[in-house]
């Protein structure tokens, strides 16, 4: 292997000081050809707000939990404020919620299953969604959803889903000191 493609910090536990360092590290082994792009993950608006003080690149990724019932709005702003592309992870829900009545409802109406409804979400509202799966049929369907396109009024109905912190189906990191 000549080089990694996309080396993430995979979240902020590590503390203040370790966490500029590794991150100075990253930048310094991209410069050096052994990875093409860096990023983090779950990092909140006060860990980048650190790199971005120490005058440090931003990340060119960050990825965090994003579905519609945790979407994370103040992170994902300062994100796109900043130019750092969002990556949503869980975007499936660990089949939790999977029997809201919008989603069914919405998957009646499109004729696709939840997790494609969701998937479509994702890539609709500009994240990056990372489905996990697997089951070949699973990642098949999962990637048939290009043939369809929510409509604006169901997109913001799934917008009204978002419930916060609350809404996450995975741990949320994002509060690490």
């Amino acid at each position: 292997m000549d080089y990694i493609d996309l080396f993430l910090i995979h979240d902020p536990f590590s503390g203040k000081e370790r966490r500029l360092e590794t991150w100075r590290a990253l930048i310094k082994a991209r410069d050096e050809g052994k990875i093409r792009s860096i990023g983090v993950s779950n990092y909140s608006i006060l860990h980048l707000e650190e790199i971005k003080k120490a005058d440090l690149e931003l990340p060119v990724v960050n990825q965090l939990e994003i579905h519609p019932f945790c979407q994370q709005r103040p992170i994902v702003e300062w994100c796109r404020n900043h130019r750092v592309f969002v990556q949503a992870y869980c975007p499936l829900l660990r089949g939790q919620r999977w029997d809201n009545d919008l989603l069914v409802a919405l998957s009646q109406k499109y004729n696709k299953s939840v997790p494609q409804i969701l998937v479509r979400w994702s890539l609709q509202a500009g994240y990056s969604p990372l489905p996990k799966s697997t089951r070949a049929e699973r990642i098949m369907s999962n990637a048939r959803i290009f043939d369809f396109e929510i409509e604006i009024q169901d997109m913001v109905q799934l917008e009204l889903l978002d419930i916060g912190d609350q809404g996450a189906v995975s741990w949320n990191p994002t509060y690490a000191p």
